[in-house]
């Protein structure tokens, strides 16, 4: 074994650590050790998340203790002469709960007055209690929609938003500071710890009614057959009474889905992305004669959909074309109200799809594109406060957000407004598919389409890396016949005309993606995620939709110069 890595496991043997975990790390055989001590668990930009057990590289008590302290020494570097104020929150996820306590025994040792969730809730509400209790940083507990091996640790800002430069890496800085199992405070200190619940919903509710905009539409079709899945996460808490709120009578849960639970056990993957997770509502809906599908991730912070197409089929919708349908519906609906005077926004990021660009500027409205990762687009909405009015923003990752009291993805209020979306269209004797095509027809067919390589552990760390490398040493002259006339490299914040030999700066912070553009309009990009052992690829093609009895040759042609270019360039 490195030596290195027997150091690591040494100190966690001899150290002020559990039994529990000493035993677990002396059963361990030697390729688990290694990858369980090989590196510390990174705190990234946005926190932490990795699979649970014991070791450095694992998130358990002891590097959720780690990150706390860290945090907690920045706070109180950041906000000297303040009595600095958290909120803690966790999700559905095993162990969750176990290390929100955790979180909240680390600050209230350190003297914070602390806002503990009594039960778990959905990642934007704790976003929206740091902003309704005037907490200068929150913490969340949760892997997102990653599988059930996995936990996580989300840290927010004052503004409710995940945290951003130079917060982020002085933060990590802090964190990596921490070298010894002693430095971590965990005796919880009860007199700082207040516990809430129903009062911060309620505020958290009453924002997402006050969204609300055709309410007569509602009341029209108050009927619409709703089917609402959580997936076994904390969406059951809220969303269907807020749907129930808005007016809706006919919202079915998925019963076998509604109970949160950690192991998932009705699904493979607690992904709304996934047709597999939504398997169960697509057949409730087929049985009930349903208007729309919706399914919730485990954190409540993304959101698929399923619709009718045509044909009466059921279909799931991308991220990319529910962003189009709720984002173009908020401005058509700000338009109709008189609300367009030239200082609105929306948002969304650069590997999304380019029809919302084209749909805004349409509306009058600026679109503005930011890193992925929606902290991003939360930090541009907290730049342009008092200039621009922010609309709805959204990535193609199924997270989007209507209004700016929440910072951070919101599947709560996006179901709540999806839910308004299917009735204003069925009171207008349309359903959402046909909204879709009317879309591409006025605006042009955008087709986008994902392949995510997940390459684990340190070989595949080291794999990404050296793929990144290579495109951006020896990048394509041409991809499916077409001459690449565009790079952008975020990582060297530089785009390259390659057919006028020119380069100019991008103003976006740095960011290990690669994006190609060719002749014919295609954009693929190249990202490693942050979150997870995978490499993303993202292609967006478009054309004309000269009719709309033409959409399914369209579509086929799209998807057919997609699965071209993924042949050429071996995505394997």
């Amino acid at each position: 074994m490195d030596t290195s890595i027997q150091q690591k496991v040494n100190t966690w043997l001899t150290g002020n650590y559990d039994e529990a975990t000493k035993a677990a790390i002396r059963a361990m055989p030697p390729d688990e050790l290694t990858d369980a001590f090989y590196r510390d668990l990174e705190f990234g930009t946005g926190g932490l998340r990795g699979t649970m057990g014991a070791g450095s590289n694992r998130v358990n008590k002891y590097t959720v203790g780690a990150a706390t302290q860290g945090l907690a020494n920045y706070l109180k570097k950041a906000f000297p002469d303040q009595a600095v104020k958290v909120a803690v929150a966790h999700d559905s996820r095993n162990n969750s709960p176990e290390f929100a306590r955790i979180v909240a025994d680390v600050f209230s040792a350190n003297g914070f007055r602390v806002y503990f969730f009594t039960a778990l809730r959905p990642t934007p509400e704790l976003s929206f209690a740091i902003r309704a209790l005037g907490c200068h940083s929150g913490v969340v507990l949760t892997a997102s929609h990653n599988p059930k091996e996995y936990n996580g640790y989300k840290a927010y800002w004052t503004d409710g938003g995940q945290v951003t430069p130079p917060h982020d890496q002085n933060i990590i800085a802090e964190v990596n500071a921490i070298h010894r199992v002693d430095d971590i405070r965990f005796g919880r200190v009860e007199g700082n710890v207040t516990y809430i619940d129903k009062e911060v919903d309620e505020q958290y509710l009453n924002m997402i009614l006050g969204l609300s905009i055709s309410k007569a539409a509602i009341a029209r079709q108050a009927n619409l057959g709703i089917v609402y899945s959580p997936i076994h996460g904390t969406g059951i808490t809220l969303v269907p009474e807020v749907l129930r709120r808005m007016g809706f009578t006919n919202v079915q849960v998925v019963q076998a889905q509604a109970t949160p639970d950690g192991n998932f056990p009705t699904v493979v993957y607690p992904n709304p992305e996934e047709r597999e997770a939504m398997s169960l509502a697509l057949a409730q809906a087929q049985a009930s004669h349903a208007d729309i599908v919706m399914a919730t991730d485990p954190d409540a912070d993304r959101v698929g959909i399923g619709v009718k197409n045509n044909d009466g089929e059921w279909v799931l919708l991308n991220g990319n074309q529910t962003a189009s349908l709720l984002i173009g519906y908020m401005m058509e609906a700000w338009k109709n109200a008189g609300k367009i005077t030239g200082r609105e926004m929306i948002v969304k990021t650069i590997v999304t799809s380019e029809m919302l660009d084209v749909m805004a500027a349409a509306y009058g409205v600026a679109c503005y594109n930011t890193l992925t990762g929606f902290k991003y687009i939360a930090e541009l909405i907290r730049a342009k406060e008092g200039q621009e009015k922010f609309i709805a923003g959204g990535e193609e990752s199924y997270g989007y957000l209507v209004g700016d009291a929440v910072r951070d993805k919101d599947a709560v209020a996006s179901c709540a407004m999806l839910a308004e979306l299917a009735a204003y269209a069925k009171d207008k004797g349309l359903t959402l598919y046909q909204m879709l095509i009317d879309n591409y027809l006025k605006y042009g067919f955008y087709y986008e389409s994902l392949v995510s390589l997940t390459k684990k552990g340190k070989a595949g760390a080291e794999e990404i890396k050296a793929m990144m490398t290579n495109w951006r040493a020896n990048p394509p002259r041409t991809i499916n016949g077409q001459a690449v006339t565009r790079l952008l490299d975020y990582q060297n914040q530089v785009e390259r005309d390659l057919l006028a030999g020119t380069e100019k700066p991008i103003a976006l912070p740095k960011s290990d993606v690669l994006q190609f553009y060719t002749a014919d309009g295609t954009k693929i990009s190249a990202r490693p995620s942050g979150t997870e052992p995978k490499i993303k690829f993202y292609f967006s093609v478009h054309a004309p939709l000269a009719s709309a009895d033409q959409f399914a040759a369209t579509e086929a042609q799209l998807k057919a110069r997609i699965a071209a270019i993924v042949d050429e360039l071996d995505l394997k």
